[in-house]
């Protein structure tokens, strides 16, 4: 049996860092990120909501952090949420920020 998908159980990443990305990630510019949630930075960068408040959390981003966390667009997320690794550098930053302990290295 397979452990789960540790960012499960975290969602860290969601409340630790801005998250811009290009306007045609959004649903109404043939994107897949969905317009209602994130705002217009320029005219050709866009913020999820919640991620440029302080305390961060992005407005996709359901449960609690550290306990049962999980991205409410995961299959439309924009593409920085696809480039965070988990284990990977920024993942163990936002975790750290969290008081979460680091993950165990993949074998």
């Amino acid at each position: 049996m397979s452990e789960p998908h540790p960012c499960l159980s975290c969602g860290a990443c969601c409340a630790s860092y801005r998250v811009d990305f290009a306007v045609y990630e959004l649903d109404d510019m043939g994107g897949h990120v969905p317009a209602g949630l994130a705002v217009e930075v320029n005219g050709s960068t866009c913020r999820m909501r919640g991620t440029d408040h302080v305390p961060i959390r992005c407005a996709a981003l359901q449960g609690k952090v550290g306990e049962k966390a999980s991205c409410g667009i995961y299959e439309w997320r924009p593409n920085p949420c696809r480039e965070l690794e988990p284990g990977s550098h920024g993942c163990e930053k936002a975790r750290v920020r969290h008081g979460l302990p680091p993950l165990p290295p993949v074998i």
